[in-house]
């Protein structure tokens, strides 16, 4: 064997030195993507938790289903011998009952959505703590059985129009707007309290009193034309408010409509949903571990 002199003394290279290393990096909008599609994937579970929270939750009762209405027919007749006979607010040449339901048909909604969603996370501690899949259905799920108690109170609330013979006014037809709306602030409100009771469960005492005060600072029993016209831009801050007003507007046609309170609510329906999954999101990660 020949050896090159110019050879001698050179070190043979090192094939860990040459040899090209690969790394693959994950940036963060690849891992966002990556969860969206996610939650497609994991369609089918949203469909499971979604009925068995449904199955569950009127599982061996007497009336089953019809507590859906049985709860806001009587919050109904309270709030009407309160603030119609007792209080003598005005209901603008509408009948009171009919004026209380219509408000009660979205705060319903919302306060329903607002605690079962707040214990999504926690009832299902087992689950997130063993499988990975996007903890934003578990949300989702809790907040979607609450379409059924809406969907039963709006038959009920077109069973107390033909009562009283009233018929609705072509701004019902701007109904789904508002829905659409009522939905992105139960949504937007249920992410920010889920994240918060996974680390703090004082929001387990926190979220009923919350629903309780929020009945009567929100106008379910009483048009919101009753505040003080200097006090209404700041009474629209709560975002029931707008939209309350907005399905009685569709519904009833009532007068005296708040304009500015809806531009309001908009801005924070779009506030509340991005802040709600930006903290979300942010605390996601930690969820397994803490819960």
């Amino acid at each position: 064997m020949v050896i090159n002199e110019e050879s001698k003394g050179t070190a043979l290279p090192d094939s860990s030195e040459s040899a090209p290393t690969e790394e693959l990096l994950i940036g963060p909008s690849g891992v966002e993507k990556q969860y969206w599609r996610d939650l497609w994937r994991y369609r089918e579970l949203f469909y499971f938790l979604a009925w068995r929270d449904l199955a569950v939750r009127y599982k061996q009762t007497v009336v089953g289903v019809s507590w859906s209405l049985v709860r806001p027919l009587l919050t109904m007749v309270v709030l009407t011998f309160v603030f119609g006979k007792l209080g003598k607010m005005p209901s603008g040449g509408v009948p009171y009952a009919l004026l209380v339901f219509s408000g009660m048909l979205p705060w319903q909604f919302f306060a329903t959505a607002m605690v079962e969603s707040g214990n999504s996370l926690v009832s299902n501690s087992n689950l997130i703590s063993k499988v990975y899949f996007p903890r934003l259905i578990v949300v989702v799920s809790s907040i979607a059985n609450s379409c059924v108690e809406l969907l039963i109170s709006g038959v009920f609330l077109v069973m107390i129009m033909i009562w009283y013979r009233y018929t609705p006014p072509v701004t019902v037809l701007l109904l789904p707007f508002f829905v659409l709306t009522l939905f992105g602030v139960s949504f937007g409100v249920s992410l920010w309290i889920a994240a918060l009771m996974v680390e703090y469960r004082d929001f387990r005492f926190i979220v009923p009193f919350m629903v309780q005060f929020g009945l009567y600072i929100s106008p379910v029993g009483f048009q919101s034309a009753v505040i003080p016209a200097g006090y209404r831009l700041l009474y629209a801050l709560n975002p029931m408010v707008g939209v309350i007003d907005g399905f009685r507007w569709c519904l009833l046609g009532t007068k005296n409509v708040y304009w500015p309170g809806f531009a309001v609510m908009a801005v924070e329906v779009v506030v509340l949903v991005s802040s709600g999954l930006w903290y979300f999101r942010k605390t996601e990660r930690t969820f397994a571990d803490v819960i």
